[in-house]
């Protein structure tokens, strides 16, 4: 396979099954999600589905195989949270440490901008010391990515009869404005750039 002909692009209800093929191992042998079971392909489908309403699910393809995938979802509820998202990624087993992770949050950060969003942040599960289950990968790539750490949970997620901490990290990819522009809806965005 060779990475230089990956592709980013929208990822569609039909991808379900290949990307729920990505996440289960993260549910079934990793702390990296605290997830303990794996979400049926209806429910899968169906979080794909309602995140693509307002906000980008990204995979990214290389020779017509999903290698991974990144998407960003509402950072809180409350209407002064509109320009934050958590955003999160999660790379096939096999394809880890290629460079993918780089292209597709790249992309991403992109379309959140066309949206309006100004302020990026990652929930992030953290081992108080690195094991089989989790290590802090997923915070070195964040750093490399520009995010910075800005608060850490303790003993707060209970995995393979292991306690693990959790941090947030952010990224502003934006300008924070006094009149700031309201936020744009992916569908409508996607209709108008991407089709």
């Amino acid at each position: 396979m060779n990475i230089e002909n990956l592709q980013i692009r929208i990822a569609t209800v039909e991808d379900s099954a290949a990307l729920l093929d990505i996440y289960k191992p993260y549910v079934e042998k990793t702390a990296v999600t605290f997830e303990y079971e794996v979400p049926s392909l209806e429910e899968f489908s169906g979080r794909i589905e309602r995140i693509l309403k307002k906000y980008p699910v990204l995979v990214a393809e290389c020779e017509n195989m999903i290698l991974g995938y990144a998407y960003a979802g509402a950072f809180q509820s409350r209407a002064a949270y509109a320009w934050a998202v958590e955003t999160s990624i999660y790379i096939r087993e096999d394809s880890r440490k290629l460079g993918i992770g780089r292209f597709l949050y790249g992309e991403l950060e992109n379309i959140l901008r066309k949206q309006n969003i100004v302020n990026v942040n990652a929930c992030i599960a953290y081992p108080i010391e690195e094991d089989t289950y989790l290590s802090k990968d997923s915070v070195k790539f964040h750093e490399k990515m520009g995010y910075r750490m800005v608060g850490e949970f303790r003993k707060c997620g209970y995995k393979f009869n292991r306690w693990y901490n959790m941090v947030w990290m952010e990224k502003h990819i934006g300008e924070h404005q006094k009149k700031q522009p309201p936020v744009k809806v992916f569908s409508e965005i996607y209709k108008e750039e991407f089709l």
